[in-house]
């Protein structure tokens, strides 16, 4: 299977399309946020106590260039793979390691909620594509 097959996005509706350039706009603008500081110590961000910091550049490396690449519509499989991946991690650290509640009852409690809900994003822009307003969809065409 050619590259050019895979990153072609699938046909959209025009609303379709503008409900995921919503999307990836407001969650890709978040996760640039959230691995702004993590990109700068790309293999450190953790601390010593952390995971190995491969793990850590590729944790970094997901949330900041996967919310970058969300915002343009770029390599979007692969970004939304990566976000995946770390917001699986991020998920079982707080449900399983944490003991996190799914909503937090009081205000500044840790929740597993937000890693969750981004983790479903991810599977929604994985499956579906970014629609038709994306560098993908101009780069790539679209599948039929």
């Amino acid at each position: 299977m050619k590259l050019k097959t895979c990153l072609a996005p699938p046909a959209q509706p025009t609303f379709g399309s503008l409900s995921l350039l919503l999307i990836r706009i407001v969650a890709g603008v978040a996760f640039m946020m959230h691995g702004w500081g993590k990109i700068q110590h790309p293999f450190s961000w953790m601390g010593p106590e952390g995971y190995p910091g491969f793990f850590q550049f590729l944790g970094a490396l997901s949330e900041f260039g996967g919310g970058l690449a969300w915002v343009l519509g770029l390599l979007t499989p692969l970004a939304s793979l990566g976000i995946a991946c770390t917001m699986v991690v991020a998920t079982y650290k707080m449900a399983v390691e944490w003991e996190a509640p799914f909503v937090a009852t009081e205000m500044g409690q840790p929740s597993y909620e937000l890693s969750a809900l981004y983790f479903c994003l991810s599977l929604v822009l994985l499956t579906v594509g970014p629609g038709r307003f994306s560098l993908d969809y101009l780069l790539f065409g679209r599948k039929a």
